[in-house]
C-alpha cells in the first residue's frame, strides 16, 4: 500500500527551497487544457503558459498517452546506448528544419550551452583558435549557465559569479551599424533571438536579421538563433526565423519542444557538426527516451496547419482586447510580438509595476507574465479556445480596473 503523500503548502517553500524565486501563494496542483486548479480548488485560466512551456495547453491526450506508454517501455539508457524514441524525434526535427543533425539536452541553458561551444570548437578547429569572439545583444536571455548567462546581455543576472568567460561583446539589439562595428573576422558566431523574451518581447526587424545573415557569411562566422522561447510554432510557423527569410547555422529550441516535459535541442547542418566527435560534449539525460517520446508527440501536433494559421486570429483576439483595455485606462506605451508571444508595455506612469499587474491579475484567478519590470507579458497555449481568451481577458480587465483605483 502506498504511503500517503505529506501535506505541503506555499509555506513549505519558505523552509525548504534555496530563494532564488519568489512565486505566488497560490500552488496549482491540477492542470487541464488552459485551466489550472489550486490547492484550494480555485480555478485559474492560464495565459502564462508555464513560460511559453505549455503549448498544447496542461495534460493534452496526446502527451499524456506518449508518456504514458514510453513510460512503461523504457525510461533511460544514458548515451552509451541510442534509443528509438531519440531517433524519431531527430529525424522529425531535420525533416522540419535546415538542419541535418540534432543534439538533445534537458533544458535551453544546455542547449544554448551546446551551441556556443560548438560555435568555438567550429571556429577552433577549421579557422584559427584565435577566432573566439561572441557578439551578442544587450537585453538578450539565454540561460543560468555561467556561460549562457555571460552570452546573455543583462549584467543583472551574471553579476557577482567571479570572473566570466572572455570574449564576449554586447551591442544594442536590432542595430546593425553596432553590429558592423565590432565585427571581425575574429568573431565565431553571432548569437540572437528572433524576439527578445526576457527583455521585453521585442521582436526583431527584417533587416536586423537579413544584416546578420549577411555580415556572419562576409566573416566566416557562425549565426546561432536562440528559439528556446520563440519556437515551437509560438509565432505561428515552426520557428520565428522562418518569418525572416533567413537560415541559421545553429538552433537551439526547449521550452515548447516537451509541452511541459523538461527536453531541449541544438540543430545543425552535417558541416557544422562533422567537427565534434565521441566525448567533445555529452550530457547523460540528454535523448531521454520519455522526454523525446512526449516531444514527438508534441511536435506532430504543433507542426501543423491546424495548430500553426490559429496562432494568428489568436494573436489578434489577444492584442484587440488588449487595445480595448488601453483604451479605458491607458496603461499600455506599446503593443508589441509576433504570434502568442505578446508584450505590452506600462507607460512612465507604471514604470517598473508589470509585477503589481501580475499578482493583480493572479488575484483575479488569471495567470499572465512579466518581462522585466515594465512589459506584461502573455504565452499562453497555441490551442486556447476563443472563449477562454475572452474571459481571460475580462478577468484582466477587472485585475486593471482594481489596480487603478487602489
Amino acid at each position: 500500500m502506498a504511503a500517503e503523500k505529506m501535506a505541503v503548502t506555499r509555506e513549505t517553500f519558505d523552509e525548504v527551497i534555496v530563494p532564488v524565486y519568489a512565486p505566488a501563494q497560490c500552488v496549482p496542483v491540477k492542470g487541464k487544457g488552459s485551466r489550472l486548479w489550486d490547492q484550494q480548488g480555485n480555478e485559474y485560466i492560464d495565459f502564462a503558459g508555464g513560460i511559453a512551456v505549455t503549448a498544447l495547453g496542461h495534460c493534452h491526450p496526446a502527451l499524456v498517452a506518449a508518456l504514458h506508454a514510453q513510460s512503461e517501455a523504457l525510461w533511460h539508457v544514458s548515451n552509451v546506448f541510442t534509443n528509438e524514441p531519440a531517433l524519431r524525434l531527430a529525424t522529425r526535427l531535420t525533416q522540419a528544419t535546415f538542419a541535418d543533425r540534432v543534439f538533445f539536452a534537458n533544458s535551453g541553458a544546455e542547449a544554448n550551452e551546446a551551441a556556443f561551444k560548438l560555435a568555438r570548437y567550429y571556429a577552433s578547429n577549421i579557422h584559427s583558435p584565435y577566432k573566439s569572439k561572441i557578439i551578442a545583444f544587450h537585453h538578450g536571455f539565454h540561460g543560468r549557465t555561467l556561460f549562457t548567462v555571460s552570452v546573455g546581455g543583462q549584467p543583472k543576472y551574471s553579476d557577482g559569479f567571479g570572473p566570466k568567460p572572455a570574449d564576449i561583446v554586447h551591442v544594442p539589439f536590432n542595430d546593425l551599424d553596432a553590429v558592423r562595428a565590432v565585427m571581425d573576422d575574429h568573431t565565431c558566431a553571432v548569437v540572437v533571438e528572433p524576439i527578445q523574451g526576457e527583455g521585453g518581447v521585442t521582436p526583431a526587424t527584417p533587416a536586423f536579421m537579413q544584416g546578420l545573415r549577411a555580415l556572419c557569411d562576409a566573416h566566416q562566422a557562425l549565426l546561432v538563433v536562440d528559439e528556446v522561447q520563440s519556437g515551437m510554432g509560438r509565432t505561428g510557423k515552426l520557428f520565428a526565423h522562418e518569418h525572416y527569410g533567413i537560415q541559421p547555422d545553429i538552433l537551439t529550441t526547449a521550452k515548447a519542444l516537451g509541452g511541459g516535459f523538461p527536453v531541449s535541442a541544438m540543430l545543425t547542418t552535417h558541416a557544422i557538426a562533422q567537427v565534434m566527435a565521441p566525448g567533445t560534449h555529452g550530457t547523460t539525460y540528454g535523448g531521454n527516451p520519455l522526454a523525446c517520446a512526449v516531444a514527438e508527440a508534441a511536435l506532430d501536433l504543433i507542426n501543423t496547419p491546424e495548430v500553426l494559421q490559429g496562432v494568428s486570429a489568436r494573436h489578434h483576439q489577444f492584442v484587440e482586447a488588449l487595445q480595448a483595455i488601453n483604451a479605458r485606462f491607458g496603461l499600455f506605451s506599446e503593443i508589441r510580438g509576433m504570434g502568442l508571444l505578446i508584450g505590452a508595455e506600462l507607460t512612465p506612469a507604471w514604470a517598473g509595476k508589470a509585477r503589481d499587474l501580475l499578482n493583480a491579475a493572479t488575484a483575479e484567478r488569471l495567470m499572465i507574465l512579466n518581462a522585466g519590470p515594465n512589459v506584461l507579458r502573455l504565452a499562453p497555449s497555441l490551442v486556447i479556445t476563443p472563449q477562454e481568451i475572452a474571459e481571460g481577458m475580462a478577468r484582466l480587465e477587472t485585475a486593471i480596473g482594481k489596480l487603478v483605483a487602489a
